[in-house]
């Protein structure tokens, strides 16, 4: 006896079975797209980096609701609040003037104040606020700086530091006491592969030349007068921490805790236009004499 295979009952479901028939799976889900490129399409004026961190600092809402993540998706149509904040973070911190003329403005930097903004957007003061910046100090390093008031003074004042005529001298606190009172270091510095945001002594770097003099010093600590001839980042704090004496404060580099990093540019000498050779000085601030 020879069985034939079952007959489907309704005729149709064979030939959904075979692909010629598509059910209808019902009405298609909203879309959602990332919360990122949402604010993209409606904020034309930020780009997409800059939308990211003020979705993560909490300055968007959706729906009414904190929103902290930029790959968090949503469907359109959603409220959408950007509310970035007016008041600066440290805007407090005001340069003092030193010296100003038609071309030039010369400041004494407060340690705390950055030179120049991080990405499109900085929710804070900076030097670039006052001038054109032509060099540049750590955040937490004070004293003089010079700034320009246009592009031929800013260019003719950044070849001099490019060409090594403009002198500084840096006045720093730092953990014990070198071996010898006056010396020169000479060691290359590299960017630090394991800490990028970091640098070091390598023998494959940068040439970096510093001079030192110590100007006092009691069993803990010493006041040191800095001279570089190179102006690499980090060179200073890297010079001092490598010889075993890191600059109070500076956490990043070994640094003992402080109240702020204890490094100040005390002297700036260079040509201003119109061929007149100054110094601008900046004084040592009290907290580095209470020291000792």
């Amino acid at each position: 006896m020879i069985r034939t295979g079952k007959k489907f009952s309704k005729p149709e479901m064979s030939r959904v079975i075979n692909g010629d028939i598509v059910l209808d799976s019902g009405p298609e889900k909203p879309e959602k797209k990332r919360l990122d490129l949402i604010l993209v399409g409606i904020y034309k004026s930020y780009n997409r980096s800059t939308l990211q961190k003020f979705i993560e600092n909490g300055f968007v809402k959706v729906d009414g609701v904190l929103a902290t993540k930029p790959n968090q998706k949503f469907e359109d149509g959603v409220k959408i609040e950007l509310n970035v904040p007016e008041e600066q973070k440290n805007a407090d911190l005001k340069p003092e003037v030193i010296y100003e003329d038609d071309n030039v403005l010369v400041l004494n930097k407060p340690a705390g104040l950055l030179s120049m903004a991080k990405g499109e957007y900085c929710p804070e003061k900076t030097l670039e606020d006052y001038g054109l910046l032509v060099h540049r100090l750590d955040r937490d390093t004070s004293g003089v700086v010079i700034m320009a008031k246009n592009e031929d003074t800013q260019t003719m004042l950044r070849r001099q530091f490019q060409d090594r005529k403009a002198h500084k001298t840096y006045y720093a606190v730092v953990t014990g006491r070198p071996k010898m009172d006056e010396a020169r270091i000479y060691l290359p510095i590299a960017r630090d592969k394991k800490r990028p945001t970091t640098f070091r002594v390598d023998a494959n770097g940068k040439e970096s030349e510093t001079f030192y003099k110590v100007v006092k010093a009691d069993d803990k600590h010493s006041l040191i007068e800095l001279r570089p001839t190179t102006g690499r980042t980090h060179q200073l704090r890297v010079h001092l921490n490598y010889l075993g004496h890191p600059i109070m404060g500076d956490a990043v580099y070994g640094g003992e805790k402080a109240d702020r990093l204890y490094l100040h540019a005390k002297s700036l000498e260079i040509t201003l236009p119109g061929g007149e050779r100054r110094t601008f000085e900046a004084p040592l601030p009290e907290s580095f004499n209470n020291v000792f």
